[in-house]
């Protein structure tokens, strides 16, 4: 790890060089100030860190480890919390769990980049596995697990799409697969996807894109007239605009059409 942040740094360095946002990624919240103290001489290409498992036992570890840091880095370091933990799966208790870690997640502002969740593990705890031609929707118990979860989270924060599996097959069915999850995790309010693979980016940023008919709609809704009709016929003719129901969904599509592009 050190030494692959090292030569990425050498490398910016000598010449102009586009790097992701760069996230290490602990197990436990001791291993924060160790990680950040070898490779504290590389922090200014470093964007923060991953937390696995972030609930109610380790919320506060994460946060007060992520502030020493902070306390010592050039530039402020942020966090990815993953929703993965074993605790906010049983039914009894989850919405206070998920309430009790949001709180957590609060408290940290602007330093929260993004919310993850680990659909594998979900899946885990209910013996299930998808194949190429199933979404983690199909598995009932993890759909409602991440439905809850959408319903604390996403009003306030990025929350991204589980992980899907495949990366290869015959005739690109796995393809198919992750473009038909992608289509349900945007229905359902998730931004961005986990990858695991290489192969796995085009895919998603393809499906992420928005169609020039809802961006017309999105650009029609924001610069309605107020003072007529607050309900009209969309760009193409197919279904209704109301500026009042629609106006939230308006603002994300343009901020999604900004980010990835328009199909």
């Amino acid at each position: 790890m050190g030494k692959s942040l090292q030569a990425l740094w050498t490398a910016a360095q000598e010449q102009p060089l586009a790097l992701p946002k760069l996230f290490l990624r602990v197990k436990a919240p001791e291993q924060v100030e160790r990680l950040f103290a070898a490779v504290k001489a590389y922090q200014s290409i470093l964007t923060g860190f991953i937390f696995p498992k972030y609930t109610v036992t380790n919320a506060t570890a994460y946060n007060r480890a992520l502030e020493a840091v902070n306390g010592q880095a050039a530039q402020p370091l942020v966090m990815m919390p993953i929703l993965e933990s074993p605790d906010i799966v049983d039914l009894p208790g989850r919405p206070e769990r998920l309430q009790a870690i949001k709180a957590h997640i609060d408290a940290m502002g602007e330093l929260v980049l993004n919310v993850r969740v680990g659909g594998n593990d979900f899946c885990n705890q209910f013996a299930a596995r998808r194949h190429y031609d199933e979404t983690i929707y199909d598995i009932l118990p993890v759909a409602q697990l991440l439905g809850d979860i959408l319903t604390v989270f996403s009003r306030d924060y990025v929350v991204s799409g589980p992980v899907w599996e495949f990366f290869s097959s015959h005739n690109d069915e796995w393809k198919r697969g992750l473009r038909a999850e992608l289509k349900r995790d945007r229905l359902n309010g998730f931004v961005g996807k986990t990858v695991i693979h290489p192969k796995q980016i085009p895919v998603v940023n393809e499906m992420l894109k928005i169609t020039s008919k809802d961006l017309q709609d999105a650009k029609a809704i924001l610069n309605w007239d107020s003072s007529g009709l607050q309900v009209g016929k969309s760009y193409g003719g197919e279904r209704m605009n109301e500026v009042r129901t629609n106006y939230n969904w308006a603002r994300k599509t343009l901020l999604l059409a900004e980010l990835y592009g328009i199909v």
